[in-house]
């Protein structure tokens, strides 16, 4: 099977690009969604050194545009990226919730792979800040099982919990044990994310004016009232959930073997792994642990010929923060029940042998759902090829990076294996 590689990419800013006047009830858009799928498309294609006429195929990851900005038929707005150059490309658009943009990276691979394509754009995009916060509940719910979950009043939090609940449940942690495993992967999501620039909570930020960079910071916030973290949904609170987010991303990619004669900035997609766990919470048995994750890491590291070892640095999903250790522990960094420890012993960071999460991850970074996908990749090609946004790996230039993403309650689960190329 002939590989496929990164030659370009593009994050926008991530953040909520509305104004909205609390009196009247009126929403100024700033920064559209069709704005945003352009600057990412334009962008990555730009990085990647080629023109939009080169590119012969799109595809464009997004989740719940038509609940979020009235959109549906989505790819062809990709066409608006170069409508002169890019007029009559092939365009097909993916939905797989917060994994959207990995399967249309994923479906661009195989594009490449069957030779129909040789240089593709993928992009990811979502504008959620439009709708207010039941509207933008209600979208992502549309996503969980509505049968027994969304129409029930199960929202993304609750589905999470459940997950933090089996754990705690599992390992027999305390509440007071979890909390502090939870608030120390927030805090140090906060850390990273004020030195990204693109970042939602970047420099400036609410965790940086309130420097809630230790664990003891976020603990010590009242349950109520001005500054506080209440409960989401127990036991997770304020500050173990992501952001409601607008941002895109986008990614160039092309076969290796032409790979090096149109760029200087090659990384390979060296494996991928795919799993689909199934949908309802309440027929998984084992709710303490990613198991299709596991599965889709074995797969992908397998292809690449890897072990956890030989990675040096990692983006996983943290929608929450009960996710991020579930991943740190899918991906072999942590054994099953320890990344809440490893955590609180300091490990992880950018002095770490493997960091995760430079960009300061869903937590800090952003979560604009269709684009997180992208986003991951994105960030992971910047660090491989040495132009990283944000905060650096201390332990030297890394070689092999990893994206973790998943869609819905860890449903889709996308690992991505990616090999600097020189």
């Amino acid at each position: 099977m002939s590989k496929v590689s990164i030659i370009g990419a593009y994050n926008t800013k991530f953040g909520s690009f509305v104004e909205k006047n609390k009196e009247t009830g009126e929403v100024k858009d700033l920064k559209s969604y069709y704005d945003l799928i352009i600057e990412a498309g334009q962008g990555a294609i730009k990085d990647a050194g080629l023109e939009p006429k080169d590119i012969d195929g799109i595809w464009l990851g997004t989740c719940s545009p038509s609940m979020f900005v009235n959109q549906e038929h989505d790819a062809p707005l990709a066409l608006e990226v170069a409508p002169n150059d890019l007029r009559f490309v092939h365009t097909t658009r993916t939905e797989a919730a917060c994994a959207s943009s990995s399967i249309a990276l994923y479906n661009a691979i195989f594009g490449v792979e069957s030779g129909r394509f040789k240089r593709v754009l993928v992009i990811g995009a979502e504008k959620m800040n439009l709708l207010d916060t039941k509207g933008t509940t209600h979208a992502l719910a549309c996503s969980s099982y509505w049968p027994s979950e969304g129409s029930k009043g199960m929202t993304f939090p609750g589905l999470f919990a459940e997950y933090a609940k089996g754990y705690m449940k599992h390992y027999n942690f305390t509440l007071e044990e979890l909390r502090k495993m939870l608030a120390t992967v927030s805090a140090l999501m906060y850390k990273n994310g004020v030195e990204n620039p693109l970042a939602q909570f970047s420099k400036g930020g609410p965790p940086d004016k309130m420097q809630l960079f230790t664990a003891e910071a976020i603990l010590n916030l009242p349950s109520e009232g001005k500054g506080s973290n209440p409960i989401v949904a127990d036991p997770l609170r304020l500050h173990d959930c992501s952001l409601i987010s607008d941002g895109a991303a986008a990614l160039v990619i092309v076969p290796t073997t032409e790979a090096k004669a149109i760029s200087k900035k090659v990384v390979e997609i060296a494996g991928i792994g795919s799993k689909t766990e199934r949908m309802p919470l309440n027929v998984r048995p084992n709710m303490y642990e990613l198991s299709a994750g596991k599965l889709a890491v074995k797969q992908s590291f397998a292809e690449a010929g890897i072990t956890i070892k030989d990675v040096n640095v990692a983006e996983v999903h943290d929608c929450f923060t009960i996710n991020q250790l579930l991943s740190t522990e899918a991906l072999g960094l942590s054994k099953d029940g320890r990344a809440g420890f490893d955590y609180i012993e300091g490990k992880y960071s950018r002095n770490d042998d493997c960091p995760i999460n430079l960009s300061g991850g869903l937590k800090s970074k952003g979560h604009p759902v269709g684009a997180t996908g992208a986003s991951m990749h994105a960030l992971i090609y910047k660090q491989l090829i040495g132009e990283p946004i944000g905060a650096t790996r201390t332990k030297g230039q890394p070689e092999i990076g990893v994206a973790f993403n998943v869609g819905g309650s860890a449903v889709t689960n996308c690992v991505t294996t990616m090999k600097r190329i020189k």
